[in-house]
């Protein structure tokens, strides 16, 4: 099944972000090379896909896991997490239904 983890940032988290970039990023691409993502990336902090030192107030993924409980530890496991990045992850079922 989908799930969607969306993350909220915490206050001026770019700094965070950019020093577990790296790490966040390969868990996502083990993700994709196994066929399970669906869609990752973050919130722009303003209407911009370069948000520059505005920076992002969190990130969203879409992704195939055998279970709500394996999303979360999933989720749970990311680096953002430990570089403490995310002040909030929120794990849910996801129905794709369009395109």
């Amino acid at each position: 099944m989908l799930y969607a983890i969306i993350s909220e940032d915490v206050a001026d988290s770019l700094s965070r972000r950019a020093g577990a970039r790296a790490d966040h990023l390969a868990r996502l691409e083990r993700l994709r090379d196994q066929g399970r993502l669906v869609l990752a990336g973050p919130h722009p902090a303003v209407d911009s896909s370069d948000p520059g030192e505005a920076g992002f107030t969190g990130s969203l993924v879409v992704a195939e896991f055998d279970s709500l409980d394996d999303a979360r530890a999933w989720a749970d496991a990311d680096p953002y997490i430990e570089a403490g990045v995310y002040e909030r992850v929120t794990v849910k079922p996801f129905k794709a239904v369009l395109p």
